[in-house]
């Protein structure tokens, strides 16, 4: 299937490698930037065919420009939404472009006549504030945002989630629309500007971390994210579904080991030793950024793929390749000093 698509957030770091799997496909993508200030610069990262790709101007809590960006799209992929790399001053500086954005993303699809709206949203969504010990979580779990000590990262992607599917429920019509959740993101850079999921990375190999934090993630590799998105914008019989894309939960320690393995010497400023949870604690006095990861110490949040895998066909590929490629781009761009 092919068409007029609109993907939203077109300088973001998963949306460049959906635009670039679209246009290979043949679709013909229109996409939001904030600025089209910007429009030269995404370009010339994405090396699309100038005739598949188009840029609007819109901002996700404002409704210039949506009307326009939207205008002759059967499909939308949802994928702007606030991700800052540090903290942030109140939650709702979050929470509030996040639900707002989603909502007027699908008020003005639905204007359109669009059929299918795929929203990226996250396993912040599914995995947190449970109680209990460490599980797999699935599809059929929604995240408390009630529960204590969750960041605003975490309360945006549920909020949002939740506000777009109850807004469909009650106004979609025909719209068809389903999620993709995933874990950290991590592959290869399209430019420079690079997303706050691979901080942890670039950290690791720069010699900025002294020593691992006990604190983990669930890896996908955002080639295989943008595939996923693809997949649920083509298959039949998406309304209501829900994907999580997460590969194995892997603990700093073991992304370092990774590292050590593959990179050889360039990776000597990877840290080998873990960093007491009570020395962490103690940063956090001074830092807010650290302050928001200290309840995830030695916490597992294991995702379960599997309905991706049977329903879409989806296959990611290895974890420890998605993470190499990572510092290989973070060193051949000269981000990383090595």
């Amino acid at each position: 299937m092919t068409g007029t698509i609109l993907v939203t957030g077109g300088s973001g770091y998963i949306a460049g490698f959906l635009i670039r799997q679209l246009a290979s496909e043949g679709w013909t993508v229109n996409t939001t930037v904030r600025s089209l200030k910007r429009e030269a610069e995404v370009r010339a990262a994405l090396g699309v065919p100038e005739a598949s790709l188009r840029f609007f101007a819109a901002d996700l809590m404002d409704d210039a420009g949506w009307a326009e960006a939207v205008a002759g799209c059967s499909h939308v992929a949802h994928v702007a939404s606030p991700f800052p790399p540090g903290a942030v001053k109140h939650e709702d500086d979050l929470i509030v472009p996040a639900r707002e954005g989603a909502l007027r993303a699908l008020r003005f699809a639905a204007a359109a006549g669009v059929t299918r709206f795929v929203m990226t949203s996250s396993v912040a969504a599914i995995a947190y504030g449970h109680k209990g010990d460490a599980r797999t979580y699935t599809e059929a779990d929604w995240t408390d945002v009630n529960a204590p000590g969750l960041g605003a990262y975490v309360k945006s992607k549920t909020v949002a989630e939740r506000a777009a599917r109850e807004w469909v429920a009650a106004n979609g019509g025909g719209l068809e629309f389903c999620t993709i959740n995933p874990s950290a993101v991590l592959g290869p850079l399209l430019s420079d500007d690079f997303s706050a999921s691979i901080e942890f990375v670039k950290r690791l190999i720069d010699g900025s971390m002294p020593g691992f934090p006990r604190l983990g993630f669930a890896v996908v590799d955002v080639r295989d994210l943008a595939d996923l998105h693809v997949r649920a914008l083509n298959a039949p019989g998406m309304a209501n579904e829900r994907f999580i894309g997460a590969g194995p939960f892997l603990m700093m320690k073991d992304v370092g080991a990774i590292l050590r393995e593959r990179l050889g010497s360039e990776a000597n400023k990877v840290p080998k030793r873990v960093v007491p949870d009570f020395v962490i604690k103690l940063m956090a006095l001074f830092d807010a950024s650290i302050r928001q990861v200290t309840g995830e110490l030695g916490r597992t949040r294991a995702a379960d793929s599997s309905h991706a895998r049977d329903v879409l066909g989806w296959v990611p590929r290895p974890a420890e390749d998605s993470i190499i490629e990572t510092a290989r781009s973070l060193i051949d761009r000269g981000i990383v000093k090595v």
